[in-house]
Parts: structure tokens; C-alpha cells; sequence
């Protein structure tokens, strides 16, 4: 008998049809691991927030420099955020829906932030900008400050931060073909009309999901911001730069009450990303359907 009428003879093995016993190892596998590095992580970083009792917590949260922290991390997600929104949609639409010169280029530089470390990206704005550059002093000349202040953190936060919206959206628009906006267009519809009545609504699941991570990874970012920030407590730090330099000063109780309110913005990302994920998928199954 030949290997392959051998091979075509031996009964198919469902994945599912496992004995008890290896489901059973392999789940416990799974939850031992998302315990070990993942609840229990989470959980002392609560435990130690409030080890001291609520009024030593909210002490943390409301002393100056942390709120300034926080006002400062809610501005740049506000700023970076939007911005990537169109970024992301419109690049989406440019790799999907046409055809041109560069189109692997582009997508390889929208890429190009998830290859290399955040700290390299806020190096190239300390060579591009700082007082030995060719823009810096330029730029200081018309009392514009890039370098250890806002605008620098937010152009860091935004490289950084820009691929989450277009990555999301890419795969998507090129899955649902161009036949829905050709037909709106044929009917009369204008670009603007298309996209608002015939395109949003196909992604936009898939937009709110990049947005969501984009504005996760905008207010958690540490290593760009904190190369270009400068550390100056009460004016350009983050909310991760801020528990930082508590803990490095062992004032610990409150880098963990300050730690708990990114914590808390990564569970409800993740509850979040659940909800947009079975919407998602299920939008998905409706539209193919």
C-alpha cells in the first residue's frame, strides 16, 4: 500500500476530541500562567494602593504634582487620539481601495513604530529639535518649545501611538471590496455622502476597536514620552513618568494609588475590547451573511 492511500486511509482526529485529562492539563496550563503574570500582578498593585487606607489614597490622587500628571496624560490622548483617527482612516482607505506606486512602502512605514524601541523614536525628536539641530533653534527663535514640553510629548505619543487605527482598519476594508461605494456612487451618492452613509458604518466597529487601543497605548506610554519630556515634575510628567519617580524616591503607597488609575484604564480597555470584539464578529457574520 502506497504512503498516501496509508495516510488517506487513517481516521481524522478532531482537535476537540481530546481525552478529559489533556483538556483539563491544558487549562490548567492557561490559568496558571494568566494567574501568575497577570492576576496576581494586577492584584498587589491594588493591595499595596491601598495597604495604607483610603484617605492615604486619595491623598496620592489629588496632591498636585499627580493630578498635574494626570490632566497632562488625558491632554495628550486627547490630542494624539483624533489625530491618529484620521491618520488611520485615511491611510486605510488610500492602501485599500486604490492602487498606486508606494503602496508597500507606505505600509511598511506605518509598520515601522511596532519594529522599533519607543525610546529610538523619541531619540530622533531630541536630534531633530534639540539646540544643536537645524529646526531647534529655529524654532526657539519664534518661542516655540518642542523639547521638554507638550508639543514633544505629544508628537512622541503620536509615532507611537499612529499604526493601531490604520492596522485595524486595513485588513478590514480590503476584505469588503469597493463594491459597496461603487453602487452608492452610481446612484448618485457624492465621496462625502459615501463615506459618511456606506463606508463608516462597514468599519465602524473596527475603528472604535483601534481607537480604543490606540488611546490605551497613548496614556501608558513611557519610553518615548520620558526621553523627550524632561521629567519636570508638575509640567511634563505623565502619569507613568509620575509613578516612576515615586517609586525611585520609595515613596510607595503613592506610585501604587497613582499605578492603580492606569490599571484601572487597562481592565476597562480590556472589557471594552471584549464588548467591540463580540460586535465586531458579529457585525462581521451579519454583513457576510
Amino acid at each position: 500500500m502506497s504512503d498516501a492511500s496509508r495516510t488517506s486511509s487513517r481516521p481524522f482526529r478532531d482537535p476537540a476530541s481530546e481525552s478529559l485529562p489533556a483538556r483539563l492539563a491544558l487549562l490548567a496550563i492557561a490559568f496558571l500562567f494568566l494567574a501568575a503574570f497577570l492576576v496576581l500582578p494586577l492584584i498587589s498593585v491594588f493591595f499595596e494602593a491601598f495597604r495604607k487606607g483610603a484617605d492615604a489614597f486619595w491623598q496620592a490622587i489629588v496632591e498636585p504634582d499627580a493630578l498635574s500628571a494626570i490632566r497632562l496624560t488625558l491632554l495628550v490622548a486627547a490630542i494624539s487620539v483624533p489625530l491618529n483617527l484620521i491618520f488611520g482612516v485615511a491611510a486605510a482607505w488610500a492602501i485599500a481601495k486604490f492602487e498606486f506606486k508606494g503602496k508597500a512602502f507606505l505600509i511598511t512605514l506605518i509598520d515601522l513604530p511596532f519594529s522599533i524601541s519607543p525610546v529610538i523614536s523619541g531619540l530622533v525628536y531630541v536630534i531633530l529639535f534639540s539646540a544643536h539641530s537645524v529646526l531647534g533653534p529655529w524654532l526657539k527663535g519664534y518661542g516655540i518649545e518642542i523639547l521638554f514640553a507638550v508639543p514633544g510629548i505629544v508628537l512622541a505619543t503620536i509615532f507611537v501611538t499612529f499604526p493601531f487605527v490604520a492596522r485595524e482598519l486595513i485588513p478590514l476594508m480590503q476584505e469588503q471590496g469597493n463594491g459597496d461605494e461603487e453602487a452608492a456612487i452610481s446612484l448618485g451618492a457624492t465621496g462625502w455622502q459615501t463615506f459618511w452613509y456606506v463606508t463608516l458604518p462597514n468599519i465602524k466597529w473596527g475603528l472604535l476597536y483601534g481607537v480604543l487601543l490606540c488611546n490605551a497605548r497613548a496614556m501608558g506610554e513611557f519610553g518615548a514620552v520620558s526621553v523627550v519630556s524632561g521629567h519636570i515634575r508638575g509640567e511634563t510628567n505623565t502619569m507613568p513618568l509620575h509613578v516612576e519617580i515615586l517609586y525611585n524616591e520609595y515613596n510607595l503607597g503613592a506610585a501604587f494609588a497613582v499605578a492603580t488609575l492606569l490599571a484601572g484604564l487597562a481592565l476597562v480597555t480590556l472589557v471594552l475590547k471584549t464588548i467591540l470584539e463580540i460586535r465586531f464578529g458579529a457585525g462581521n457574520a451579519a454583513g457576510k451573511h
